[in-house]
C-alpha cells in the first residue's frame, strides 16, 4: 500500500478511534481474573488499531519507510478488573499537542458490568516512530520528520546511574536459564544499600522486534517475572500465600517509559525497589533497567506499580485486604531464616 502520510497524520492526531477488545487467555492466571500485563496488551491494542485506522498500520510504516512504532511510555491505571471473556469498548483520543516530538494518546477502556457500561481503565501513551538503522529505508516524509528518532529515549532524561563505570561478569550462560539473583558486582552496586531486590537475565528473542530491540511488552513482562523472584526472596512467594490465605496480588496502577534501548541478547539488571507502605494496604515499588556497555552502566527504561493483595471467598469475586506483620516484614526488607 502507499501510506498518505499527509492525511493519515492529521486523523491520528485529530481524531478520535474505538475498537472492541478481549483480554488474551494467558492473561487469565488466578480463577478468571487478567492481570496488569495483559490489561496493558488491551491497550496496547487499542493504540495499534487507532495508527491502523489512521491510515498508518505498523506493518506499512515499516516496511515502506522504514519506522518502527515503538511504545516509549505507558501509565495505566485499573479501576475495575477484567474476566476472562470480557469485552472492551477501547476509546483512542489523541492528545499530542505542538511541539511534541512523540505521539500522545489517551487510552480509556469500558466494560459492561450488571447491565451497565463502567470505566474499567484509564491510560496515558506514548509512542515514537524508531528510524531502522538495521535495514535502513529512503524519503522520510517530512509529515512524519519530528516524531521519527534514531534512537528511542533519546530525548528523556536518563537515571543517575547512566555512564558510571563498572565491573561485570562475563556474559549470562545460556545455562543460567532464568538469569541470576546471586553474587554479581553490578546487582550488588545498584542494589547496595537499598530495600531492593536484583536480577540479571539475557534478553531472548521473543522479547524483541523490529530484529534487535526489547519492546515494552518485553518490559510488561520483566515486571510482572521480577515481582514473582521479589516476593519468593522475601518468603512470601505468590503460591506461598494463595495456599496459605486465598491472597491474589493485584496490580492497580502500573508504568513503564524507555529512557535508551536494550539489544537482543545483552544482559538486562533488573532492580526492583520498595518506595512506601500506604496504610498496610497497598505499596510502591520502582523497577529500574540497565545494560553495560563498554563497561560502562547504561539505564534504558524504568518504571512503577502499585501493589496490594485480595482475598477470594469464591471462583468470582474478591476484596482487598490489609497487610499483616509477615508481609509487613517481608516489605520492610527482611528475608526468611533457616
Amino acid at each position: 500500500m502507499t501510506l498518505a502520510t499527509g492525511t493519515g497524520l492529521k486523523a491520528l492526531l485529530e481524531t478520535e478511534t474505538t475498537v472492541h477488545v478481549r483480554p488474551r487467555y494467558e492473561g487469565s492466571n488466578i480463577n478468571t481474573w487478567i492481570g496488569f500485563k495483559h490489561v496493558n496488551y488491551m491497550v496496547e491494542e487499542a493504540v495499534l488499531d487507532h495508527f491502523r485506522t489512521a491510515g498508518l498500520p505498523s506493518r506499512a510504516l515499516f516496511e515502506e519507510l522504514g519506522l518502527g512504532l515503538d511504545l516509549v511510555d505507558l501509565d495505566t491505571r485499573i479501576l475495575h478488573a477484567f474476566h476472562q471473556d470480557d469485552v472492551a469498548r477501547a476509546v483512542v483520543a489523541p492528545t499530542t499537542e505542538e511541539g511534541d516530538t512523540r505521539i500522545s494518546l489517551a487510552v480509556t477502556l469500558f466494560v459492561e458490568r450488571d447491565g451497565k457500561e463502567v470505566k474499567a481503565v484509564t491510560s496515558k501513551v506514548k509512542v515514537s516512530l524508531r528510524i531502522d538503522s538495521y535495514l535502513p529505508a529512503e524519503g522520510l516524509p517530512a509529515q512524519l520528520e519530528p516524531y521519527a528518532v534514531p534512537r528511542l529515549g533519546g530525548l528523556i532524561g536518563h537515571g543517575g546511574h547512566h555512564g558510571s563505570e563498572v565491573s561485570a561478569l562475563p556474559a549470562t550462560a545460556l545455562s543460567d536459564g532464568r538469569g541470576t539473583t546471586g553474587a554479581d558486582p553490578v546487582l550488588e552496586q545498584l542494589t547496595a544499600g537499598a530495600n531492593a531486590f536484583g536480577w540479571k537475565w539475557r534478553i531472548p528473542y521473543p522479547y524483541c522486534h523490529f530484529n534487535e530491540r526489547l519492546q515494552l511488552s518485553g518490559y510488561l513482562r520483566q515486571v510482572e517475572e521480577v515481582v514473582d523472584l521479589f516476593l519468593a526472596d522475601r518468603g512470601i512467594s505468590i503460591k506461598t500465600l494463595l495456599d496459605d490465605r486465598k491472597w491474589i496480588p493485584v496490580v492497580p496502577h502500573s508504568r513503564v517509559r524507555l529512557l535508551d534501548e536494550a539489544l537482543m541478547e545483552e544482559d538486562l539488571y533488573t532492580v526492583f525497589t520498595v518506595e512506601e507502605v500506604f496504610k498496610d494496604f497497598t505499596y510502591t515499588a520502582r523497577t529500574d533497567f540497565y545494560v553495560v556497555r563498554d563497561g560502562r552502566l547504561v539505564q534504558t527504561a524504568t518504571g512503577r506499580i502499585t501493589h496490594g493483595y485480595a482475598v477470594f471467598e469464591n471462583r468470582l469475586d474478591w476484596s482487598l485486604v490489609n497487610f499483616d506483620e509477615r508481609v509487613l516484614r517481608a516489605l520492610s526488607g527482611e528475608r526468611p531464616t533457616g
